[in-house]
């Protein structure tokens, strides 16, 4: 009987910020078009018209006396324990991050050590052969981490990983772009372990696609909409948000597709869909064109999870995030069991797309 090394979740954590911002928080807010023009629409009525296109009706922001790596450091922790290992174990830290570190009087990112560098002296860990990195991939970071990590696994390099995805969106949002209600915090972590296997467990399967040639501005940093903004040379976050939507229905799926193949398991066989989650309709349609390319008209009910009505995109983080809330029944209605197929799956700037087929041990 011949064992392989397959790469398996051993624990998870996440922090959910406590401060909840619902959609009516941003009824005074004075809107404007991307070419600067006011928005002469009510801010119930743009709040209204927002919640019926992306499903959002509140998020989480996190505390002006926390940043980055504090989230990160809290989740990490989670996971450590959740695990049953010492910290010292760890062959890799690596987290995954678009804005490092921010405060509410400088949206500048601190990324000077690595987040990683930081999150590793949080936790203590003296080993100099625990090496900690940082990967800037959109809100797909968090997912190819895990890729890269288990490519370590597999290669014999490493035994033990930590895996952190963590971002503070709300500092870097335009309070004058309607895009800013999409936006939030948090930070989710996973402990990867390999493990000799006789049948396939863990990460079985994976696919990554980056499509800058044409997309690489679909998302960016810009000035305020608002040309009268206080300092103009403060930079946002910002989306060309239809162009994005459309992209996202016609490749998304095609690349989970190609990993479910890959994987040599059913779509039949998939448990439950972990999707990055941006807008709750698009990913509704995402998934719905997923299952139509294998001629199947309706996605099962219960098969996608979704934190984004109250939790927003929370980029890195909603993926470790999501799997947490799940695996601690803290999502009602939904569970994973042992043996489960699960597919993660991510879009986000680059534009980048990624897909894993998991395995349950």
């Amino acid at each position: 009987m011949e064992y392989k090394i397959y790469s398996i979740i051993t624990g998870s954590g996440s922090y959910i910020p406590t401060k909840i911002v619902t959609n009516e928080d941003f009824i005074s807010n004075e809107f404007y078009e991307s070419n600067g023009i006011k928005i002469e629409k009510s801010g119930q009525e743009i709040a209204d018209k927002f919640h019926e296109i992306t499903t959002i009706a509140e998020r989480r922001y996190i505390s002006d006396n926390m940043k980055t790596t504090d989230m990160a450091y809290l989740a990490a922790i989670e996971a450590i324990k959740a695990a049953g290992i010492e910290q010292e174990e760890l062959d890799y830290v690596i987290v995954a991050n678009n804005f490092g570190d921010t405060t509410p009087s400088n949206r500048a990112s601190d990324n000077i050590p690595a987040m990683a560098s930081k999150i590793k002296h949080k936790l203590g860990i003296k080993n100099p052969e625990t090496i900690a990195y940082d990967i800037t991939f959109g809100c797909p970071g968090w997912l190819q981490a895990v890729i890269q990590a288990d490519y370590f696994i597999k290669s014999g390099d490493a035994k033990k990983i930590l895996v952190i995805g963590a971002d503070v969106l709300s500092r870097i949002s335009d309070p004058h772009d309607r895009d800013c209600m999409l936006y939030a915090d948090g930070a989710g972590a996973v402990v990867l372990e390999g493990r000799e296997s006789s049948s396939p467990i863990g990460i079985i399967a994976h696919n990554t696609r980056s499509d800058t040639f044409s997309h690489a501005g679909l998302l960016h940093m810009g000035a305020s909409n608002n040309p009268n903004f206080e300092n103009p040379k403060d930079l946002f976050l910002k989306m060309n948000g239809r162009r994005l939507y459309q992209y996202a229905l016609e490749t998304v799926p095609q690349a989970i597709k190609a990993c479910v193949d890959k994987s040599g398991f059913s779509i039949n066989e998939v448990k439950k869909v972990l999707i990055h989650q941006a807008n709750g309709k698009m990913d509704d349609a995402i998934l719905k064109r997923l299952f139509n390319l294998y001629g199947i008209p309706n996605a099962p009910e219960d098969i996608m999870p979704m934190t984004v009505q109250n939790l927003g995109n929370t980029s890195v983080a909603t993926l470790p995030t999501l799997y947490d809330l799940i695996i601690k029944n803290n999502m009602k209605n939904h569970q994973i069991h042992k043996a489960d197929v699960l597919i993660f799956a991510s879009v986000g700037a680059g534009m980048n797309i990624n897909a894993v087929v998991y395995k349950m041990e």
